[in-house]
């Protein structure tokens, strides 16, 4: 079983970034959009790009909000004696089985003046003076949610669901998974203040995400992420041009002394235009 998600998440996430480098964001993206990628209309689903997660025995559970409308993921097919399936036929039959599916559409916290902001781990080409960011995050497109943890407790959050969330179980990304990053590094949701001085918007518990030291460890807090640039380039193909103006904060890290120091991660600039 282990194994089957982690070549889950390997297909995954080389099919999304190949998909990404292929289509580039400058394209006007169609109203069905090419493959591997599928448009979802009109469903329930989880929304779990601004999720954190809980790790227990390598899997990482995400709390993530149930939304209806239209969203966006990979294909996902598969054959099974009634025909070809996909993910938005996997999500329409879970209506009435006790779980439903992870897509994605943009959270509307993180548009400029919202309380949320796209947050950017850093990688080759922005760490500058620092180092990259360790990579760690869950990564959820395709992920599966039980509607039985609706209004329930669940290890790692602390009261009960709101009825309106969901936990999600996701494979989780480290630099080891293939197309988990780029040289831009990978982005995750946090907290944001709008209302602040220009230069304290962003908050620096966010950044500190960037940098968890046992990711796959029990207990562990994780963030779902993706690699940068892949939120923005989702949007674009649910949505269409243009994209909305997004709150966005770039991380900066540092290593301590020594060949095996620790790397902490904090807030280098505010993006948001």
């Amino acid at each position: 079983m282990r194994w089957f998600i982690k070549a889950a998440s390997f297909i995954v996430v080389v099919q999304l970034l190949s998909a990404v480098s292929a289509f580039g964001f400058h394209l006007d993206p169609p109203l069905d959009p090419e493959p591997p990628f599928v448009i979802c209309q009109n469903q329930k689903y989880a929304l779990c790009a601004a999720a954190s997660c809980f790790v227990y025995d390598g899997v990482a559970y995400c709390k993530c909000d149930i939304l209806k409308g239209d969203s966006i993921s990979l294909q996902l097919s598969y054959s099974s004696p009634a025909g070809e399936q996909n993910v938005c036929s996997v999500n329409q039959m879970g209506k009435r089985n006790g779980y439903m599916v992870s897509t994605f559409s943009l959270p509307q916290d993180v548009t400029k003046g919202g309380p949320a902001a796209v947050y950017t781990c850093p990688g080759s080409a922005d760490a500058g003076s620092g180092v990259v960011a360790p990579v760690a995050f869950g990564q959820c497109d395709g992920g599966i949610c039980f509607k039985s943890s609706r209004g329930r407790k669940f290890p790692g959050f602390a009261g009960r669901l709101k009825g309106n969330e969901i936990i999600c179980s996701c494979p989780i990304s480290t630099s080891a998974t293939p197309g988990s990053s780029d040289s831009f590094g990978y982005q995750v949701f946090g907290s944001y203040h709008p209302n602040a001085p220009r230069g304290s918007r962003c908050d620096a518990s966010a950044c500190a995400s960037c940098s968890v030291p046992n990711p796959t460890a029990n207990g562990t807090t994780l963030l779902v992420g993706a690699a940068t640039g892949v939120p923005k380039f989702l949007a674009l193909k649910l949505d269409g041009p243009p994209l909305p103006d997004i709150n966005e904060c770039l991380c900066t890290c540092t290593q301590a002394p020594g060949p095996n120091g620790s790397i902490s991660c904090t807030v280098a600039e505010d993006r948001t235009p």
